[in-house]
């Protein structure tokens, strides 16, 4: 390949900071949840610049969106790579929008150098891949391979009770292209690590061996709501207090199950939610993840004991449900290769690294070949505001990305 090629890494900074003005928030992070106005005002951006690049643009009944750059022979299956515009409600300015602004960089960078490749290069933008707005996450990319039922994607609604394709449909967004059923000869995803691991070891770029499985559960436990103040403690039945215990044992049994299991209640909804009223229901979420399967499966066991332990000590009523199972994933071993070998051709330090967090790349790796690439983030903080990058690593990455493209776009 022509190792002449690199990325204008000012030109990626560049892009990377006026995205960032959309959703801004007074912390320097952004907030750009799922099929929002803002959403839809970052969409619109990427692909007035995709088309300014010289792409054609396809979106598909699930508002995912495909930017191609054609290649010598455009019968070909494309090399794809991408990542997700939505945000946390408090989210940083690099988690998802750097993978689609790299692959943008990697088409200019391209066109820069009249660079022919023989396959067509496609960015894709992935909708919904937080689950924060619509659960669960990483769902478009999961209709596009298969495992969720194009039905089923757009009937996600948000705690408002908007759907995904209701909302698709007001932002313009609702396509006309199939969700999935086409080729695709490879994948890579751009992105920050969202961990301290590179950072630690002093390493620029993450070589993505696969990723953790996850499983998320909602739980509900009914109680009674009652009067603070008149009512004994010892015939209440809290359901805050159930649910407390659950949080603590939920913890525990990410502590038990070291190395790499991460445990994690995140989202608490307490009713009445008055000072003076013990809460009567409270719904809240657990999230598990472990890169071993029969692990992860023994997590769910155990949490599913705590919860109903919990119920049955304090009298509660018990909802447990799974909504979402993504299975330890292991990424294809010529993508890693093109990852390993684009960082050692530029001389950066890599590291091989499993992905704690799930990404779109998890469920591409079922329909095509994948890998990942990862940079480091400041303090391995992501999911915040504070959320930090540098210049010159968002550079590196992108650079590498160029690399693996090219390399699968080239092979046969």
């Amino acid at each position: 390949m022509a190792t002449n090629l690199r990325i204008n890494a000012d030109r990626l900074w560049d892009s990377l900071m006026e995205m960032a003005k959309i959703g801004a928030t007074e912390k320097g992070g952004v907030c750009r949840l799922a099929l929002t106005d803002l959403d839809k005002q970052a969409r619109d951006l990427f692909c007035q610049w995709a088309k300014e690049a010289g792409c054609t643009i396809t979106i598909d009944k699930m508002g995912n969106i495909f930017a191609r750059r054609p290649g010598k022979d455009n019968s070909l299956a494309p090399v794809m790579t991408g990542s997700h515009i939505d945000s946390q409600p408090t989210g940083g300015k690099f988690d998802g929008i750097y993978g689609i602004m790299a692959g943008l960089e990697v088409v200019r960078t391209l066109n820069d150098f009249n660079y022919e490749t023989q396959r067509p290069v496609e960015v894709a933008v992935w909708t919904n891949e937080e689950g924060s707005r619509f659960a669960p996450a990483m769902v478009a990319s999961g209709v596009f391979a298969g495992v969720f039922p194009l039905e089923y994607g757009l009937s996600r609604a948000d705690l408002d009770g908007k759907t995904m394709g209701a909302e698709l449909q007001r932002i313009g967004y609702d396509g006309p292209e199939e969700v999935g059923g086409r080729p695709v000869f490879a994948f890579f995803e751009t992105h920050i690590e969202q961990g301290p691991i590179l950072e630690a070891e002093k390493k620029t770029i993450g070589v993505v061996q696969g990723a953790q499985g996850q499983r998320w559960f909602e739980v509900t436990m009914v109680g009674q709501e009652a009067h603070a103040g008149p009512t004994p403690m010892k015939v209440r039945k809290d359901a805050l207090v159930g649910a407390a215990h659950v949080v603590t044992a939920i913890n525990r049994i990410g502590h038990e199950n070291q190395p790499f299991a991460c445990a994690t209640v995140g989202m608490i909804q307490s009713s009445p939610n008055s000072r003076n009223t013990i809460p009567g229901k409270v719904f809240f979420t657990i999230d598990l993840r472990h890169p071993e399967d029969a692990v992860l499966s023994r997590m769910a066991a155990a949490a599913k004991a705590a919860c109903e332990e919990a119920a049955a000590n304090n009298r509660l009523e018990l909802d447990f449900k799974e909504i979402w199972y993504s299975p330890p994933v292991k990424f294809d071993a010529d993508c890693v290769a093109a990852v390993k070998a684009g960082a050692e051709e530029l001389g950066m330090p890599s590291l091989p690294i499993i992905s704690g967090a799930g990404h779109d790349a998890c469920y591409m790796s079922r329909v095509a070949p994948t890998g990942m690439i990862f940079i480091p983030c400041e303090d391995g903080i992501s999911h915040n505001e504070i959320e930090n990058a540098t210049r010159g690593d968002c550079g590196a990455g992108c650079d590498v990305l160029l690399r693996a493209v090219v390399e699968r776009a080239n092979a046969f």
